[in-house]
């Protein structure tokens, strides 16, 4: 049974929730002042959300809720900035033959644009339906990248913008109409050369939708945090955010270079080109961000088979990014493999052969360990369609 995605604004009175017939549970994410603070799951029974199983859960994320409060009361360095001291933005969206979902992401993304430019980067089409559809909003601005790679069209992106910053999201993401003023405020700190959001499950109408949000999330959690090279490795951007929703500082780029056109979509590698970026700027000296007030939703894949495909792409994009990582002779990187395979993969591995309470299914582990193996190879076949194609 799918299980309903419900904001609940803790602020107000909690009302009872009703009309949810076809659904078994529910991800309640939890508000303070519109700003998720928390979420909690709970059952449904007869078409309504069971108030004492929402009670307890509200009641067990109290701890994290105290913590938002105290930061949002007492920290005004962390509050929202006035709209004339942001920074100048341009909203990208990079896609590829997904119309559905990008003719539902343009109306969110125009709104929390707010009358910025909004760019949209058609990589690889294999027609002009993409075009024909931006035809229909003459304020959004079209070009199309002819080299395969999400990477390659994000670097298109940054090329044909014209302002301080260039904010990313995906043709399968809705951003919440606050989300890019929440990125921008963000960059109070000229050392800070970008900024990533929370991002939320759109849906959870499928076995698959569920398991995505359960076992590898786009969110980083609810509260602010600032990643300083001073204070953390450059190795820990999977903490960071996922490039689904990010911004980034133009010039700073220019620094650190563009996106390694080898990594990510529509390349061998399937993915990693988001984390090798954060992992580069957190080397140069700048921070990052996560601003979770920066909300965007997500439509993870629907099917089984698309859930699987995608976890082994997860894994073998991080393989594939540390072993350019290696090759550039970053050796450090092989303890943070040790570290994820010792304290992450082996325990889900036990868990799923085990097939403990909560573990994940075996074939979402296998699939993410073979996408590991693979990811070295990815790289070298990726790295000389690359160099074919310069």
């Amino acid at each position: 049974m799918p299980a309903a995605v419900i904001d609940l604004e803790l602020s107000d009175a909690i009302p009872d929730i009703h009309g949810l017939d076809r659904y078994t549970s529910a991800y309640v994410v939890l508000r303070l002042d519109a700003v998720p603070v928390g979420h909690c799951w709970a059952p449904v029974r007869g078409g309504q959300l069971d108030r004492e199983a929402l009670v307890k859960g509200i009641s067990d994320a109290l701890p994290p809720l105290s913590r938002r409060w105290v930061e949002r009361q007492l920290a005004p360095e962390h509050r929202a900035r006035g709209a004339d001291t942001l920074p100048s933005a341009t909203v990208a969206i990079c896609t590829r033959d997904r119309t559905d979902d990008l003719a539902r992401a343009l109306p969110a993304a125009l709104a929390a644009a707010g009358g910025r430019p909004l760019l949209v980067v058609d990589n690889c089409p294999s027609s002009d339906a993409t075009r024909d559809l931006i035809a229909r909003w003459p304020q959004v601005r079209y070009v199309r990248e002819n080299r395969p790679g999400l990477n390659a069209a994000r670097n298109l992106a940054i090329r044909e913008a014209d302002t301080d910053v260039i904010a990313f999201t995906d043709d399968d993401a809705v951003p919440e109409p606050s989300w890019l003023e929440a990125l921008l405020g963000g960059f109070g700190h000229p050392m800070v050369a970008a900024v990533t959001g929370l991002t939320l499950p759109y849906e959870l109408e499928t076995p698959a939708q569920e398991w995505f949000q359960r076992y590898t999330p786009f969110g980083r959690g609810y509260f602010r945090h600032e990643f300083d090279p001073l204070h953390c490795s450059p190795h820990s951007a999977g903490q960071i955010g996922a490039g689904a929703n990010m911004a980034l500082r133009r010039d700073v780029l220019a620094l650190a270079g563009g996106f390694d056109e080898a990594l990510d979509a529509g390349t061998p590698t399937r993915s990693g080109g988001d984390h090798e970026m954060f992992t580069r700027i957190l080397e140069r000296g700048y921070r990052i961000v996560y601003e979770p007030a920066a909300v965007s939703r997500h439509r993870h894949r629907r099917s089984w088979e698309e859930l699987r495909d995608t976890v082994h792409g997860y894994g073998i994009g991080v393989y594939a990014m540390w072993t350019g990582r290696i090759l550039g002779g970053d050796i450090s990187v092989l303890k943070q493999a040790f570290r994820w395979a010792v304290r992450l993969q082996a325990p889900a591995l036990a868990r799923a052969l085990l097939r403990r309470p909560g573990a994940p299914p075996l074939d979402l582990v296998t699939a993410e360990l073979s996408g590991c193996a693979l990811g070295p190879w990815a790289l070298w076949q990726s790295r000389r369609r690359t160099r074919a194609a310069a």
